[in-house]
């Protein structure tokens, strides 16, 4: 079957990110995709073979269409996922409901370890104009929609995680500086509001030396250069497989949103998540569901609250200081592998999206 995703982008790099790690790996296990994207200059930042003038293109075999106003006129495929409900055009939705045999029409929210949303996923929502839409609710359950993970993608994360040398090439082929001996790597892929500032002097201050690797534009006060204990290397950003690998070379990795917050799972390392800001304080009930369902050491815990300002910098610097001593990091690491590998023995999203397409088909 063929697929038509939708993507509008609001978090300059989640959004797009998730839609076509999703797009990629539907078109390689046989599910053509046509990927409409209607921010292609952040798309370009992402995936530099993206390029931010061409209303129709293709990379990767996913056909990448500019989702301009008014919209392309095309007829619908089979299947039609609008990310994050952002709504097809009318157009194209007029056309599903003029087809004989109408899409199966999926709408696939955002992630959460919520316990309702495994009640929720997978339900039907009859649309005024006859059409049933179909909600898709990533998750951690066996009972959710799970989470992208292409095939093969753990098997290349032990091998990369078990030969040094490879390692070592791989970060210096995409510019970053060669790792002192004893020295530690940590990422750093943050919104504005992050006591990145914090993070900084507290790595300063420690007894083991750090390098830390920023993208080109996050936390823009925090300058390439040594402080103390500290060395702070930007880089400009990757494509999303070296991003995987940057990921999985590093010792600890602070991300955001939901595409980075995904791939470090993957990553099997200890991570710190800034979750994406909502008026209505919804983000507190999703870091706090996602926190108690993995079970974290309580320093790791609380460090996940202080990044995400629910407690105060002093809290988070001290939670910080002690989690980087190594009997508590030692417990951290020990968890975050566990979480990852409990992850991996299920089916993953796509798996999932598709077995749920196939029982809608008629």
């Amino acid at each position: 079957m063929r697929v038509d995703v939708f993507c509008r982008v609001v978090d300059n790099f989640g959004d797009i990110g998730v839609c076509w790690r999703l797009a990629r790996q539907l078109t390689a296990e046989g599910w053509p995709v046509r990927l409409w994207v209607d921010d292609l200059a952040s798309f370009a930042r992402l995936e530099r073979r993206v390029s931010a003038r061409l209303p129709v293109q293709s990379v990767d075999g996913v056909d990448i269409l500019h989702w301009t106003l008014p919209a392309p006129d095309v007829v619908p495929h089979e299947i039609v996922i609008e990310a994050f409900a952002c709504d097809p055009p009318p157009g194209f939705v007029h056309r599903m409901q003029d087809l004989v045999q109408r899409p199966i029409w999926i709408n696939l929210e955002y992630l959460s370890a919520e316990s309702w949303i495994d009640t929720c996923h997978g339900l039907p929502s009859p649309q005024p104009n006859g059409i049933v839409k179909t909600f898709f609710f990533p998750g951690f359950t066996e009972t959710s929609g799970g989470l992208l993970r292409e095939p093969g993608l753990l098997d290349a994360r032990n091998a990369l995680q078990a030969d040094s040398q490879a390692q070592a090439d791989f970060l210096a082929r995409i510019g970053v500086p060669p790792r002192q001996p004893g020295e530690r790597l940590v990422t750093l892929f943050c919104y504005p509001d992050a006591p990145a500032s914090v993070l900084a002097q507290e790595l300063a201050n420690a007894d083991t030396p750090t390098l830390l690797v920023i993208p080109d534009g996050v936390a823009p006060y925090l300058g390439a250069g040594q402080r103390g204990a500290l060395r702070i290397a930007r880089m400009p950003f990757v494509a999303p497989a070296d991003y995987d690998r940057l990921l999985w070379c590093a010792d600890l990795n602070f991300v955001r949103g939901e595409d980075s917050f995904i791939r470090a799972h993957w990553a099997g390392r200890p991570m710190v998540w800034h979750i994406y800001p909502q008026d209505d304080a919804a983000h507190v009930d999703k870091l706090s569901a996602w926190l108690d369902r993995c079970a974290l050491p309580s320093h790791a815990h609380d460090i996940h609250l202080g990044w995400n300002g629910e407690t105060t910098l002093e809290g988070f610097a001290e939670q910080l200081r002690y989690a980087l001593q190594p009997e508590p990091w030692a417990a951290w690491v020990q968890r975050a592998r566990g979480w990852s590998d409990a992850l991996a023995v299920q089916p993953d999203l796509v798996a999932r999206l598709r077995r749920l397409c196939l029982s809608r088909r008629p």
